[in-house]
């Protein structure tokens, strides 16, 4: 088999681990940062191994809906889930705005202190994915930086007001 396509995220937040963490962790923090300039509902947050996060993002009258499966959670050093597009019932569903899109993409995110600053590596690999799934994920990773690197931009503001 082929090396799967692999989206890689890397910043490093004037903040210490267990703070960033907590971003990623608590629900209230959570939503405010994560889906960048969408209005971010958490419905149900369950930090544990096969624990959900289902999670909706507002905007302009429209919501989409997504369903996270934690795999690992390893305080306050790595977080795995399987990331899924689903429908208003959570059950898992092919991405209406991108048509081809994998159905489940494997996270996974890594904490590392580094004195009083946290490096954070986020991965994104297409799980079990076909061959057109694979491709169109390929196909978008020059563009994923968009939205993720504007979420990083509001949690390192976060990450200062907490700290401030």
């Amino acid at each position: 088999m082929s090396e799967l396509p692999t989206y890689v995220l890397e910043r490093v937040f004037d903040a210490p681990r267990h703070l960033v963490w907590r971003t990623w962790t608590e629900p209230e923090l959570l939503t405010r940062w994560y889906g960048p300039r969408v209005e971010t509902i958490v419905h149900r947050h369950e930090l544990k191994e096969g624990g959900l996060w289902l999670g909706e993002m507002k905007w302009g009258g429209n919501s989409n809906y997504q369903r996270v499966e934690f795999t690992e959670v390893t305080p306050p050093e790595r977080l795995v889930w399987l990331h899924s597009v689903s429908d208003e019932n959570w059950n898992i569903i092919s991405n209406p705005m991108m048509e081809g899109w994998p159905r489940v993409l494997l996270t996974t995110v890594i904490f590392e202190e580094d004195g009083d600053q946290t490096k954070l590596r986020l991965t994104w690999v297409p799980h079990e994915a076909t061959d057109a799934e694979i491709n169109c994920f390929s196909a978008a990773l020059a563009g994923l930086d968009k939205g993720w690197g504007a979420g990083m931009e509001l949690l390192a503001e976060l990450l200062a007001e907490l700290q401030a």
